[in-house]
């Protein structure tokens, strides 16, 4: 909790009604008491809970912004989707959003109204612009707009790039998606390169990383960072070893760990992430890092039927965690070091309890504050196997 910033109590004016932001009625090193406590009681069963490493600057973090649209008073309104219900709540800015996407979705507001491009109502089904997502590289300042549609085509498309274009010079790319269904978020199938490559790049921990719409990124660049040198450290690699990165995403802990090991597999099941994977790979020179495009579990059984010789394994899940086949892999590798990357810590009690009834024990339990002001909280915890 060093270097904390103390900031006023419920600085956000949206926050009761949207929802998000779930702890603005506390200070911010209240905040990283109050998740210290709370791992404390989760974790302490297996061992010291590391004091939670938070943020200088807990504002404005959010490197991918989305926002929903509507209709409102006759004019187009943008804002976050309520946690408890998912409508749209509006709002002008966000606290813990980057600003130049906040500024890019308040001139979107405007265009889609000047272009008379109404938002979608899911009541009706009629309307145009579904969402938006805009994500920033931290580090490359590159900057990518994604338009979410209905079907059919975008009126004025190109005089609409050209009005965004001359606003927000700084977006170096822009995508449109086609969503025809009713789920809010979901970006659709059916893309389509409005301007640029149809993806940024961003550099983190030396290495660079190409991010598409749909790839998974950590939206804290500041804290991510942080964690996985963490995670890398504790791996405690002399060079010599192999070392599986599961649920892998684009890549970028087994990328960054490539320079200290012998080889590198990493296992993802989205083949968008496999692909920009692929690509990071080859442009950071990294000849020693292989892909699979599978489920994390299968693999692990498959290479634990083959016998082959794992040293290490980390492991960063979705919510759910590690599914059962996965761990059970897991038991049948038997790798000397698990480093654990979690981001909900009830799944993570459920599968270290698992891990450890089968011999491995927690030797450091570190947690990251990777998204201030809200409940949620990263956590780090590196197992060894247990001599028998």
């Amino acid at each position: 909790m060093k270097k904390a910033i103390k900031n006023p109590i419920n600085p956000c004016p949206y926050h009761k009604k949207c929802g998000g932001c779930s702890l603005q009625n506390l200070t911010y090193s209240d905040q990283l008491r109050y998740k210290q406590v709370r791992l404390i009681k989760l974790l302490g069963v297996f061992g010291h809970v590391e004091e939670i490493i938070g943020m200088e600057e807990p504002l404005h973090y959010r490197n991918k912004v989305q926002a929903g649209f509507l209709t409102r008073n006759g004019a187009v309104a943008s804002g976050v989707y309520q946690s408890s219900t998912g409508r749209i709540v509006p709002v002008e800015s966000c606290l813990i959003e980057n600003e130049t996407a906040d500024r890019i979705i308040a001139t979107l507001r405007k265009l889609f109204q000047s272009f008379k491009l109404k938002p979608y109502d899911p009541k009706t089904g009629k309307g145009f612009i579904r969402h938006v997502l805009v994500r920033r590289g931290h580090t490359s300042g590159q900057v990518m707009a994604v338009i979410v549609t209905t079907g059919g085509e975008f009126p004025s498309k190109r005089s609409f790039i050209n009005a965004l274009i001359t606003r927000h010079p700084e977006i170096t790319t822009i995508v449109r998606y086609v969503n025809q269904g009713r789920e809010g978020l979901f970006l659709g199938d059916e893309s389509e390169i409005l301007l640029g490559d149809g993806y940024i790049e961003d550099n983190l921990c030396g290495k660079t990383f190409r991010i598409s719409p749909s790839s998974f990124y950590q939206v804290n660049s500041v804290q991510a960072e942080r964690l996985y040198t963490k995670a890398i450290e504790l791996l405690n690699l002399s060079g010599s070893e192999t070392v599986i990165d599961a649920y892998c995403g684009t890549g970028t802990i087994g990328l960054i760990l490539s320079e200290k090991a012998k080889k590198v597999i990493g296992i993802e099941l989205n083949k968008s992430a496999v692909d920009d994977a692929v690509y990071n790979a080859r442009i950071n020179n990294a000849d020693n890092v292989s892909f699979i495009n599978d489920d994390s579990g299968r693999i692990l059984t498959e290479i634990a039927v083959n016998r082959e010789k794992i040293d290490a394994v980390v492991t960063d899940p979705p919510r759910a965690g590690c599914s059962r086949e996965f761990l059970k892999s897991l038991i049948t590798l038997s790798p000397e070091r698990i480093v654990y990357i979690s981001c909900n810590p009830e799944t993570l009690v459920r599968d270290l309890l698992y891990l450890k009834r089968r011999g491995y024990c927690a030797e450091v339990i570190q947690p990251f504050d990777m998204f201030p002001y809200t409940s949620h909280v990263e956590c780090i915890v590196s197992l060894t196997k247990q001599q028998k």
